[in-house]
């Protein structure tokens, strides 16, 4: 095909054409766990693995993914990811039991992971300059609009058409994605001379590590923290964490560990852990809230999300600009305190019954944080590194993304739990509650405030509000904490340093291939 048809524009459509159907096949599914459960016969507990099957699957894969695209090609990979994902999305769809659509959407994660790795790696060679930056932005608030449209869509298609179509609507998409990555996607690597040698042990335990500190995360609040699969799975995270670093001294296997040295990529993925800790990690306790608080529908809450989906779409488009007036730094610092605002009006429109304007005025200022921070970030993750680690450091950056996520559903989920404990017992305490009589746990915990009785609903709807305040004021910490930490990325895009460049083989030979372009240590557009 000639290289005039094969535009950077296709890369970017393509690559966030699978970044939309990977990311709300991370929220889709919450709202259809229910009827899932009762088509299937199959426990609730049960079904919900089939979120945390995904969830653990897809970040387990995410650190090899992004290293071996630099290897075999990240278009290969990125193509050969949307092929899987589409084969299990078919499977899912048509799962007769719970155990097929456990397995389904196990080999989903699998396939999401080898499409979201090589993704910023991916635009970083379409792209340089301001555009590069127009495109990560634009890249960042598609995905995360995706990502508040879950519930939207899941609710609509549960409605409308069954909870199996959640999954049969992404093959369509799939076909024409993978068709579109084979005939008109440029395939980017690392130069031959500085491809890092196969390391599967590197491999294996990059996995396991992942793996092993994910599921403590996703199973730790249902089983308790102090359960023994939940202890040993994170001791077991812990050991093969250092087996790993042990592993990559030599220099030339599966992780560069000179990237970690560099502040600013490392500050970049520390960052993106928090951010998703602070956004999608209270995410579903807002459903839940909006839920109870508003007694809405599946589809309505989805509906009463749009003023978040609507400020991250609409602050997105001025990312780009923004990003030349003002450094990363303060860009992250600017969108950590607008989120951190935003959870501070949910938290005082939950503690005061506010009306929607109030809650409105709250999720705005959420979508809006978000979208000034991911943009960044991106950029920095793959302009800090050499071009022939863009994979790796993109790999590096999103493993950290779900690790966030998991974080902050179990350790909010951890509060929320306790709060809402301590909030019935002590409006018994006060004599709120009827004759001593303490409601059930799991329907207040659900906000399904329906079926209690009602003189219990009062008790239980003041529990719940301040549970959800808890929630909030601690993700507004946890968003703080992001604002000072933002200052690691003032190092900007300077790339690996004289020592950092001798200790790691990655170094490009003078003359090998096309200058990079100043500041970011990549190559022109092709």
């Amino acid at each position: 095909m000639p290289p005039c048809r094969r535009t950077p524009r296709w890369t970017f459509a393509l690559v966030s054409a699978g970044g939309v159907v990977m990311t709300l096949d991370v929220t889709v599914v919450n709202v259809a766990l229910s009827d899932i459960a009762r088509d299937l016969d199959a426990g609730f507990g049960r079904v919900q693995w089939t979120v945390s099957a995904y969830s653990l699957a897809f970040g387990a894969l995410l650190l090899t993914a992004g290293a071996l695209s630099d290897r075999v090609g990240r278009r290969t990979v990125f193509a050969s990811g949307m092929a899987l994902f589409t084969l299990a999305s078919a499977g899912c769809g048509l799962a007769p039991d719970a155990g097929t659509l456990i397995g389904a959407r196990a080999a989903q994660g699998l396939g999401g992971a080898l499409v979201f790795a090589p993704t910023l790696a991916l635009l970083a060679a379409a792209y340089e300059g301001v555009r590069r930056q127009r495109a990560i932005a634009a890249f960042a608030a598609i995905a995360s609009a995706a990502g508040a449209l879950g519930p939207v869509a899941g609710g609509l298609f549960v409605q409308t058409l069954g909870w199996r179509w959640i999954f049969l609507v992404n093959v369509p998409i799939g076909i024409l994605v993978v068709a579109g990555a084979l005939a008109r996607m440029p395939e980017s690597a690392a130069p031959r001379e500085s491809r890092r040698r196969l390391d599967p042990l590197g491999a294996a335990l990059g996995v396991g590590t992942l793996l092993a500190l994910h599921y403590p995360l996703v199973t730790g609040p249902e089983a308790g923290w102090t359960a023994p699969r939940v202890l040993g799975s994170a001791a077991l995270g812990v050991v093969l964490a250092g087996a790993l670093v042990a592993s990559q001294r030599g220099g030339d296997g599966l992780i560069d560990m000179a990237l970690l040295r560099i502040r600013a990529f490392s500050g970049a993925a520390v960052l993106g852990f928090l951010a998703r800790m602070s956004s999608l990690g209270v995410l579903a306790f807002t459903t839940l809230w909006l839920q109870s608080a508003h007694a809405l529908s599946a589809l309505e809450v989805g509906l009463y999300l749009l003023p978040l989906t609507g400020s991250l779409l609409v602050t997105g488009l001025f990312v780009a600009r923004l990003q030349k007036a003002f450094a990363p730094a303060q860009l992250v610092a600017a969108g950590f305190a607008l989120q951190g605002l935003g959870l501070l009006a949910l938290a005082a429109a939950a503690g005061t019954d506010a009306g929607p304007v109030a809650t409105a005025g709250g999720l705005v200022l959420l979508g809006a944080g978000g979208a000034v921070i991911f943009p960044p970030l991106m950029g920095v993750a793959v302009s800090a590194v050499p071009a022939e680690r863009a994979g790796m450091a993109s790999g590096l950056t999103n493993a950290c993304y779900p690790l966030g996520t998991a974080a902050g559903v179990a350790v909010f989920g951890a509060l929320f739990s306790a709060r809402l404990e301590a909030g019935l017992r002590s409006g018994l305490r006060s004599g709120s509650g009827p004759d001593g009589l303490l409601p059930p746990r799991a329907a207040v915990e659900t906000g399904r405030f329906e079926l209690l009785e009602p003189a219990l609903r009062p008790l239980a709807r003041s529990a719940f509000s301040g549970a959800f305040t808890a929630v909030c004021l601690a993700s507004a910490l946890v968003c703080l904490l992001g604002v000072l930490a933002a200052r690691t990325l003032r190092a900007g895009a300077q790339g690996l340093g004289p020592a950092e460049h001798r200790r790691s083989s990655s170094v490009r030979p003078p003359g090998s291939g096309a200058a990079a372009t100043p500041g970011t240590g990549h190559p022109p557009a092709r």
